[in-house]
């Protein structure tokens, strides 16, 4: 089985994937939603669940510098708790502080055009959520 990771935004989603090991996430897609209407990205989530049979999502949890949550920390732990509810999936936060500043930089590093970037840099910043996880996981 393998996990999800969610880089929850305002009016996107980025997505990632793990391998069946649980070693290596990648990129999957970036679900557009209107702005600040989370549910309305449920149904996309539900195939793509079943698409990579996922047993797990980490969802990025964007704190402050100073580790306390903001008003969009508050909306994804709000989000974490209906995926629970809607997928009877176990959902694990994870702190996703400077996650889109490390996939911009890859991106640029990598010589991505600026507008190509800004079309992937949701997804990348779930890729680099979830990698943190799974890295965290192999020790």
């Amino acid at each position: 089985m393998r996990t999800l990771g969610l880089d929850v935004g305002t009016r996107t989603i980025g997505v990632a994937a793990s391998d069946a090991m649980g070693w290596t996430a990648q990129g999957v897609e970036t679900i557009k939603f209107p702005g600040n209407q989370l549910n309305k990205a449920l149904p996309r989530l539900e195939e793509l669940i079943k698409e990579h049979e996922v047993s797990k999502i980490i969802v990025g949890l964007p704190k402050n510098m100073n580790n306390t949550i903001g008003p969009r920390g508050e909306a994804c732990l709000s989000f974490a708790e209906k995926l629970k509810s809607t997928f009877d999936l176990e959902v694990e936060m994870w702190d996703e502080r400077l996650s889109t500043m490390a996939a911009q930089r890859m991106l640029i590093s990598a010589d991505v055009s600026r507008k190509k970037r800004k079309q992937v840099i949701d997804k990348m910043a779930a890729v680099v959520i979830l990698q943190g996880y799974l890295d965290s996981k192999q020790f």
